[in-house]
Order: C-alpha cells, then structure tokens, then sequence
C-alpha cells in the first residue's frame, strides 16, 4: 500500500492506484470527462488536472500514478484557471444551446460551473446529424473529442465501432462505415451514448421524453445473463434503464435489450383484461367469469379423465416465486407432475447430464471465472449475439490473452479471436469429444493427480474411447486431426481452462449426452472446482435456470430435487400425497394430446406453438384438447390459434420476486412500474384458480418474499437467501444458512454424492436426420441479437427496425448454384413442411449447411424442423434438419 495525501487528508491506497483514486478514497471527487473506471485511462481532456509535490506542471489525475509518500492537490486557485482555460478551449466551437438543453451531462454541468454556459460559440449543423439509429443521434458538432466512446466501445463492448480520422489537431471521430451509424457494425449497446459527456451522443427517449424522475435496480427481463439495471421512471411510464456500475454480473454494462428494449411494457396490443373465446372470437370478461371458468372446467376434467388429463406449463420469463406455486398448484391441485417448462427445449439436457454426472445440474464456476481462465472452450454458443454482456467478456479475454477454442459450425463472431476454431458438421459433438478425450489419454495430458483423487473407473472409460482416433473424429466431424489434437492439448495444458456452452450442444439427439462428453473433459483435465475452470451452460431465457429448480420439471420437486427422493417430505410439508410417479415432458404432454389422454393445458408466458417443432404436429395435438389457457402479456400464436381463456399477465418490471441466472446467483426484481389494466402477476392468477378449486391452505399467499420463504423451507442449498440479504445484492446457490456468504465455485473437494465421479462412456448414434437427393442441406437454426425468442417482447420495441424479420444464412457459392440473390425469398421445404424466407448471403455458414432464426410468426420456420428429439429427456433437435431450397419465382 502507498501513503498518499490529498488536500491535507493523509489516505493508503493499493500500488497502481492514480491520483484519481487517492482522491475519491478520502471523498474529493475531481472533475473528469474522458475517464470511465471500466477503461484505461486516455489523459485526453485534461480537466482532471492536478497538482503533485515535486512536479513542475499539473499532471492529468485519471493517468498519473500516485507513488508512497504523493503530495497530491486537487482545487489550488492555479488547477481551478488551469481547469478553466482547458474547459474554454473545449467549448470553443461548442453548440451552448446543447448545454442549456441537457444540462445534466457532465460537461454541461461543469460549463454552467465556470459560468461558460451563457458564451456564444457553435451552431449546430442539423444536416450533420445522425439520427439512423433507433435508439440515439450522433451529433457531431457536440463532440469535445474526448475519445471516450472510441475507449468505451474497443475495451466494454469490443466492436471498435468508434474510429478516430484525421491529422492531429483535424481529428474526428466517426462510425466505422465513414457513414451513418446505420451502416456501420454498431450493435447499439449503448455503452458510448452512456458515457458521452456532451451530448454529441443522445438517446432519443432523453429527446423525447426528458429525464427519469424515479430509479430503481431491478433484474434484466431478457437472456440467462442475469444483468441488473436501473430502470427510470417518468409519469408512471418506463422510460429509460442504465446498468448498474457494480453489479457483479454485468459490472456497468448492457446489451441493446436490456438497455432499450423495455417499451413492450407500453404496446399498445397489449392485453389487459381476461378474455373468453366465444363464436370463436375473443370478447373480454371479468376476472370473476374467467378465473371461475377455468377452475370449473380443471375440476371437471380432473375428475372425469384422471389428473394426467391435465398438464401445465411454468414460464422462464416468470420469476421463481410464480413457478413454485404454478408446480405447486399441478401437484397439489390438480394431482399430477405433468408440470414442466421451456427448459425441455433448451438447457434440459445440461441438467440431467451436469446431475448425473456432478450431482448438480448447474454451472460450476461464475462469471468471474472468465477474467482467470488462462483457456476458454466455446462449445455450441454464439455469445455475442445470445449472451452479449457475457460474450463481450470472452472475447475481452481473449483479446488480454486468453486462448480460445470455439466449436461452432458457423464462423461465429468469437472465431476471430480463436486460436483453434473447429468448425464441425452440426450433431457430431460426441465424436469430437470423444476424440478430445482419447488424445489426452493417448498423450498423457490427463491430470493424473486429480484423477486419482477425484475419479473412478478410469480404465472403462480409456477402453471406450480408444476407438475414437483423431483421425477417425476428424472424418465425422469435417474437421482436421491436427485442430483437434490442438484443442485437445491446449484445453489440458494451457490451465486454468473454463468450458462454457449453449444450445449448439443441446438441441441434439444426443444433447444429454454430448454435455457429458464435455464434463468428461472438465474432469479429465482437473479443471473442476477451482477458478478459472469448469463447465458453465449460458441458459436462454433470464430464468431458465430458476423456472426448472423450483419444479417446473416433471421429475422433479423444487431444489431439483428426484420425486422418488422428495415426495414424502414435499407431502408432509404441502398436506397432501405429491405422487413419485414421473409426469409428462411438455412434448410428451402434446403426444398423449394427440392420442387423446390429455386433455388441457395451461400454458403461463411461453409461446409453445411457436417455439415448438414440427408445427404441423403441434397443431394436430392442440386441435385434439378440450380446454387450452394461455397466460401472457400478448396475444401470443398458442392463444390466438388454439386458446379458449387468455390470462393476461403482468412484466417483470410490474411485480416483485427473484430471478437466477446461469451461474447460479439468486437476484431481485422490483416493481417498477403498475401493471396496465386488471393485468395481474402469474403467482396471484394460479393462487386465485386453486382457491377456486377449493384449495386455501397452502394458497394464501400475500407476497412474493411470502412464496420465497417456503421456496427457502423446502430448498436447502437456498435456505440463506433471504430476502434481506438479496436487497444487497445477489447470492449465488449453495447457500444453506443466513451466514453463508454463497458459493462462487463448486465441488472443490467432493460432489454432492461423494468425493469421486465416474466418467461416462458415450456411444456416438448418428441423428437420423440425414441429407439425401431430395433434401440435400442440413439446416441449423438459433437466435440473432435483436430479437429474442418467440419475440413476444422485442418484436415490440424498436430492435424490429434493426432486425425487421428472420433470415436464412446461405454460403455464396450455394447461392449461386441455386441461382439465388440476397434479399430474396425462398421456400425451405423439408419432411415436416415448408416456410418462405428471405436470403441473407453468408460465409460463415460452410457449404450445404445453413442457419435460420426463427422469430417471426409470420415465417414460422418451426413448420419445417424435425420431430428428433433427445434420447435422455425429450428436447427436441433444432439443430439439425434436412431441408431443400427452392427459389420463388416474383
């Protein structure tokens, strides 16, 4: 530590702390407008200036490294001129109508301070405006030259948008496209509007709307990231959110979603009464006639077919509260564990394999891990667009030296920074890791020590991979043997070595499977339970993880916890017998539809017509049911089609609870804003359904923090989450008592079921989704950055103007065999139908392969995936379907 003394007050401040930080460690806050504490110091515009004992001239705060012994004076009569004279040379061209207009930049603020505010200097140009993007103008005769959002973009969001052109002294800074913003490859983060000191850079909704007159922290309602932010308020309307600065997760930054797409909130088709289908038209009702309706027809159906007549679906855009007692009402009211939720179409498998495999069904490590890791496996995720704030800190990594192996079948943003990409046919990820796995033993870069330790059967395992040669994997995978020996020794040598995956590994016939091959290697190469180190999936939606933990899973009870454990103490606690007889998956529960045993569905925020495969299937079965509810913020594809009472529910940002994020860590969130209407939370519309039904004890909730201390009763790894303690901050799981500061990394020294683990032996089955002459390319679909999902949220906000509808990615050369031009429409004809899409050209994509997103109802590219699904737990193989393209003639 170094003694520093500013203005009199002596402070000790670690080595490499600046005379900034000396000062804001005894409260003196100095002036800056360049500097941002998430990037190095640039030194650019001087208004920090101080003085040091022992210098001749005013050094620059944020730059100058205070030493032991520093003398440092921050507001003498000379810095206060010295600030003065470089605040005039700023604002000699300035536009001062631009300070007068927002004076809460810190700019203006320090203009108006040194009574600069009333000068006459600049105009602004209107015709060099830029206001192509939908979220924030570029004004370029507002621009200090401060390059702070050149600093923002290259070290937060690592898109180098922000160019700096021109001799010194005629320098500018412009977007990368020497155009508009619009044209450039800005992902509209919103980092640099943030931090402009000026108002060169400006969101519209500041414009149009003014500033907040209330904040308050809240939880992303977006991706598994779990980023927090401050959500602004202004005349009871949403109007503005910034991240929170010291927010573990996200630590000061958000992707264009969690930063501008909040207005759904305010759509205007948003529904706010219930509704009954009638003549087949929807007309609205009172609560009293809709909530007595469905209680009616679920008791009549339970008692004339059986309770597996019934099955309910829990939401991940809903907090954990209103899945606990959506589970809750399935088991206890209704009698059935045919309860589950889009966990089964995405990170499904990753639970039931990390479970199996590590005893628990969740990440390993935290996000934090990603600045240890000295390697970084990117398995079947595209980051940067699916998980932005955590993809953005890979690749910061990456860029600060850490080596990176991507396994993608497209060339995914994050390959450009890869040391090893390994672009493998989409559905062979065993081989390859099975592969991976036989060159450590092959080569003796297993961790031998940890291996005695930590892992049984050792022998069975080497045995069963032995077949599987670099060369052999090489062959199957469309990749070299020399890239695979690679990764190999470089995950198992270049330690500690973090693996983090997504969907690419799940939505397999073999996802269950392939994960475990992944967590093979984790422990192969002793890179389980410590920092810097283990298997981390990057769930999709911002409470996947917590949707399926508190029971919205047919096989299990809140905690994640077996049936076949749990019932009995889960019965004593809830009054009644909790049946240990598996329910149904929710493509299980669309079968028995069709075969006609199923009867309803409640279905709570989650499109599942949209989402699911093979459309045509999932309509037979919907035409096949007696009695569908759907539960949401929207006319939704499932209500508008199939629905017989839609529910409408209220927004995150409109009710209290808890999310958890992906790597485990519990958060808040907080009623923002009122719900518009009679919208109601999901929690309260189940209470009232099960009181209906003749259900109050156990169904007398009158809060979330309520519902949360029965969710900590009956979970003990969660039973220290209090909600005083989440106030402060988020506490990730395991947390057994109020005293236990949460786990960051697990199974250092045992699994939950003992000290070692057995490896799993993977047999590689082929997907019988195969190419062939009528249907000669594989199509691979996923998410794109400004759309999310089934697009209930942001298809209603302004990312619709940036990414109007989906597109099908299409190699060049392809392209122009088939005698197709981008921007053109196409049918993608397969086994189980057909969809009409545009044609984006692309080469990423390898030859014969393609990509599709598939948010747009109007495209429904789920008409044209397969019916695979997974061998372990029923998630369907989005990943790979045969198709053929056929060009539409105008």
């Amino acid at each position: 530590m170094n003694r520093v003394t500013v203005d009199g007050a002596e402070v000790r401040v670690p080595k490499g702390s600046t005379a900034l930080d000396a000062a804001r460690a005894v409260g003196i806050d100095i002036p800056t407008l360049c500097h941002d504490d998430r990037v190095s110091p640039s030194t650019a515009c001087r208004v920090c200036l101080v003085e040091v004992e022992g210098f001749a001239r005013p050094v620059a705060a944020c730059g100058f490294e205070v030493c032991d012994g520093s003398v440092v004076r921050t507001n003498t009569a000379s810095i206060r001129r010295a600030r003065e004279g470089v605040l005039r040379f700023l604002a000699r061209e300035y536009p001062m109508a631009e300070a007068r207009a927002y004076p809460e930049k810190p700019f203006h603020k320090l203009l108006a301070e040194y009574q600069l505010i009333n000068e006459r200097n600049g105009e602004i140009a209107t015709s060099l405006v830029d206001d192509s993007n939908p979220y924030f103008v570029f004004n370029p005769a507002a621009c200090i030259e401060c390059y702070k959002c050149v600093k923002i973009c290259d070290e937060v969001e690592g898109a180098f948008v922000w160019q700096i052109v021109g001799k010194r002294g005629e320098s500018r800074v412009v977007p990368d496209s020497l155009s508009t913003l619009a044209q450039s490859s800005c992902k509209s983060c919103g980092a640099c509007v943030e931090g402009c000191p000026t108002s060169a850079l400006l969101d519209k909704t500041r414009i149009e709307s003014g500033v907040p007159d209330a904040w308050k922290r809240t939880t992303c309602p977006y991706c598994g990231v779990g980023c927090e932010l401050f959500a602004g308020t202004k005349n009871g309307r949403l109007i503005q959110s910034l991240p929170v600065r010291d927010a573990p997760v996200n630590k000061g930054h958000l992707c264009v979603k969690g930063r501008y797409a909040h207005q759904y909130v305010h759509a205007d088709d948003r529904i706010t009464k219930p509704m009954i289908r009638r003549g087949g038209e929807f007309v609205e009702v009172s609560w009293d006639e809709a909530l007595e309706l469905v209680a009616s027809r679920f008791r009549e159906m339970r008692d004339a077919n059986g309770p597996d007549s019934i099955g309910v679906l829990g939401s991940a855009r809903a907090p954990n509260e209103d899945n606990y007692v959506t589970q809750k009402f399935a088991r206890v009211v209704i009698g059935t564990n045919n309860v589950d939720c889009c966990a089964r179409v995405c990170h499904a498998p990753t639970g039931t394999a990390m479970k199996q495999l590590l005893g628990t069904g969740a990440a390993t490590n935290s996000y934090d891990d990603i600045e240890v890791a000295k390697t970084i496996l990117v398995s079947g995720s595209n980051p940067t667009e699916n998980h932005p704030i955590v993809g953005e800190r890979i690749k910061q990594a990456a860029l600060k030296g850490a080596k990176l192996i991507v396994v993608d079948p497209r060339k995914i943003e994050l390959a450009r920074f890869a040391e090893v990409h390994l672009q493998i046919h989409p559905g062979t990820n065993v081989p390859l890791y099975n592969a991976m796995a036989n060159v450590l033993l092959e080569e003796g870069l297993y961790d031998k020590e940890f291996a005695e330790r930590r892992i049984a059967e050792m022998d069975e395992f080497r045995q069963a991979v032995s077949e599987w040669t670099a060369e052999k994997a090489a062959e199957v995978c469309g990749v070299s043997a020399e890239d695979i020996r690679r990764a190999s020794r470089l995950f198992a040598t270049h330690t500690p070595a973090m693996s983090v995956h997504g969907l690419g590994m799940t939505e397999h016939l073999q996802g269950t499977e392939g994960v475990m091959c992944l967590v093979n290697l984790a422990l192969l190469t002793g890179n389980i339970g410590k920092p810097g180190a283990g298997v981390n999936p990057l769930r999709g939606q911002n409470n996947v993880q917590g949707s399926g933990h508190m029971g919205c899973e047919p096989r299990s009870l809140t905690g994640f916890v077996p049936l076949t454990d749990a019932a009995a103490k889960f019965s004593a606690r809830w009054g009644v017998q909790v049946s240990d007889r598996p329910g149904l998956t929710s493509m299980e529960m669309l079968d028995a539809a069709r075969d006609g045993t199923l009867k309803a569905m409640w279905i709570i925020g989650y499109d599942l017509y949209l989402s699911n495969p093979n459309a045509a299937e999932s309509r037979e079965a919907f035409e096949q049911m007696e009695f569908v509810v759907v539960q949401d913020m929207f006319m939704n594809e499932t209500a508008r089609e199939f629905a017989h009472v839609f529910l409408p529910a209220a927004s995150s940002f409109e009710r209290e609870g808890t999310f958890m994020n992906a790597e485990r860590r519990v958060q808040l969130i907080r009623k923002v804003i009122e719900p518009p209407g009679e919208a109601k939370s999901d929690w309260e519309i189940v209470q009232e359904v099960a009181n209906r039904m003749g259900y109050q004890e156990g169904f007398a909730f009158t809060s979330a923090e309520e519902i949360w201390d029965e969710v900590r009763e009956l979970w003990p790894e969660g039973a220290g989450l209090s909600y005083r303690r989440l106030r402060v901050e988020g506490i990730q799981w395991p947390c057994p008592d109020e005293d236990h500061p949460g786990t960051k990394v697990m199974h250092t020294e045992e699994f939950p079921f003992g000290v070692k683990t057995k490896l799993r032996a993977i047999p590689y089955i082929p997907t019988p989704e195969v190419t062939d002459e009528r249907f000669p390319m594989l199509l691979n679909t996923g998410r794109n950055l400004y759309q999310f999902n089934a697009a209930t949220m942001t298809d209603r906000t302004k990312n619709r103007e940036i990414r109007p509808t989906d597109t099908l990615d299409i190699h060049p050369e392809d392209a122009k065999r088939l005698g197709i031009r981008s921007g053109s429409k196409v049918r993608i004809v397969s086994r189980y139908g057909d969809a009409e899409i545009g044609v984006r050209l692309d080469s990423r994509v390898r030859r014969g392969e393609l990509f599709a997103t598939f948010h747009d109802a109007r495209i429904l590219l789920n008409r044209v995936t397969s019916n695979v699904r997974d061998r372990k737990v029923k998630s369907p193989e989005y990943k790979v379907t045969a198709v053929r393209v056929e060009p539409i003639s105008n």
